[in-house]
């Protein structure tokens, strides 16, 4: 019995049409070329081991040319690429941090007599809890001189034990309340440098300068530094 007459036409015309997808795929198949150390040309329907470490081309079956498949990284290699990405992965994050920060200044300082007015706001803050310490600088001064006065009545004598705690008591809190106000007047000088810091980068954003566009900003930001030394963690640290 022949072909013809055990199938139907139909059946023949889809067997055709599925041996034509076949005879496209198979058209489709990559070429695999390179050239080795040597100089050699070879060819492969896979990936060429011998040329690992070269370019190779994936050709079609017309010889056109597909792609070009890179070199295998050596483990140094693909550490330093690793390293690479990594180090644009941060640059992409600090840009957009950029952005978002220059975007929050501009929101926040819409001209420069607001900014002038958070200076002094954070300023002030801070100048607070220097004039409480230098007061209480003051008391534990005032506080001192009875105690230098009794121990005037034990020169070549052993001071009585809770006369010397008094005194003590006394030094350390004056050497802490000297402490705090060296440490807010540091601040003082911090907040202000912050504060020009912005200032001339507001001035260029004001100017049309785009977010992001003027590098890193200070780390901290100097209304949340400044509530940091409150007057009353002066208060605190003094008793």
């Amino acid at each position: 019995m022949s072909f013809r007459r055990s199938f139907p036409l139909r059946h023949r015309q889809l067997a055709a049409a599925l041996l034509g997808i076949a005879g496209w795929g198979g058209c489709q198949a990559a070429i695999y070329s390179c050239v080795d150390g040597n100089g050699r040309r070879l060819t492969s329907d896979r990936p060429i081991p011998e040329c690992s470490t070269r370019e190779q081309r994936m050709l079609n079956t017309d010889g056109s040319v597909r792609k070009v498949v890179p070199p295998t990284m050596t483990a140094d290699e693909q550490a330093e690429a690793e390293a690479r990405e990594r180090r644009a992965a941060a640059e992409r994050i600090a840009q957009q941090d950029a952005i978002r920060r220059d975007r929050l200044l501009l929101s926040r300082f819409p001209d420069e007599a607001a900014h002038r007015r958070a200076r002094e706001a954070a300023l002030d803050d801070v100048a607070k809890g220097v004039k409480f310490s230098e007061n209480r600088l003051a008391e534990l001064q005032q506080e001192r001189k009875p105690l230098l006065t009794e121990a005037e009545f034990y020169v070549g004598k052993q001071i009585p034990l809770k006369l010397r705690q008094q005194l003590d008591a006394n030094d350390a809190a004056t050497a802490a309340q000297r402490s705090l106000v060296q440490n807010q007047k540091d601040e003082i000088l911090r907040i202000d440098n912050l504060y020009d810091q912005e200032l001339t980068r507001l001035k260029r954003l004001w100017a049309g300068a785009a977010p992001g566009s003027l590098g890193s900003l200070p780390a901290a930001s100097a209304p949340g530094a400044a509530g940091a030394k409150s007057p009353g963690s002066g208060r605190s640290g003094g008793r």
